[in-house]
């Protein structure tokens, strides 16, 4: 049994429940994923399972060592590997070629998702950390937006690290716990999962089982 699956996010939509509530949902394509490769304890040193997700379509601009990798499990080259670690007894359940979809996953269920975060260049404090600014009146001028002082006096004598300051905002590995599952719909491989995902539509995410929340 997989421990998750690897997705695209297609957008943002609405759905309302039995009772009339509208409820906020993030619509992902999920699966079919296929095992590539298995690696085991006793050759890699840990048990994961890898596998791979959206097929490319022009095999001819896969390069060779990928190209070698699928052909040695005779499967079609896809645009995204993961690798998802597992006990011995799924290592032997699961084979090279094995698909996997989104009816591993049932409406109710949590999971926790993975993205890349929206990258949104350099920026200063106030959009970056939330800083309040500088007062506007009373003798200020040219330092509206900044963040003041970073730096102490003869101790320690430097700025520390970890300091909020101005730098790049977004494009990071980004993981939301605990979203719920609304609906499952294998017919389209859809997943609507309650809530916000991290990153952009077309974006790809890694949906695994909560750890956080027990399983039915």
């Amino acid at each position: 049994m997989a421990l998750g699956l690897i997705g695209k996010k297609l957008g943002m939509s609405q759905i309302f429940d039995e009772h009339g509530n509208v409820i906020p949902v993030t619509v992902i394509k999920a699966g079919p994923c296929y095992v590539v490769q298995k690696k085991s304890a006793e050759k890699e040193g840990y048990n994961a399972v890898q596998i791979g997700f959206d097929e490319v379509i022009k095999v001819q601009r896969v390069n060779k060592p990928e190209a070698g990798h699928f052909k040695k499990a005779d499967l079609t080259p896809t645009r995204v590997l993961k690798e998802f670690k597992v006990t011995p007894e799924d290592l032997e359940a699961n084979e090279v070629g094995s698909i996997f979809s989104v009816d591993i996953f049932e409406p109710g269920d949590f999971v926790d998702i993975t993205g890349t975060s929206k990258g949104k260049g350099f920026a200063g404090v106030m959009k970056r950390h939330g800083f309040g600014g500088a007062p506007a009146t009373h003798g200020s001028h040219e330092a509206f937006r900044h963040g003041g002082s970073i730096g102490q006096n003869m101790t320690p004598g430097r700025t520390m690290k970890g300091k909020k300051m101005p730098g790049h905002m977004g494009a990071k590995k980004v993981t939301v716990q605990s979203l719920k599952i609304v609906d499952v719909r294998g017919d389209v491989n859809l997943l609507l999962i309650e809530g916000a995902v991290p990153g952009p539509s077309k974006g790809y995410v890694v949906i695994r089982r909560a750890i956080k929340k027990p399983a039915k």
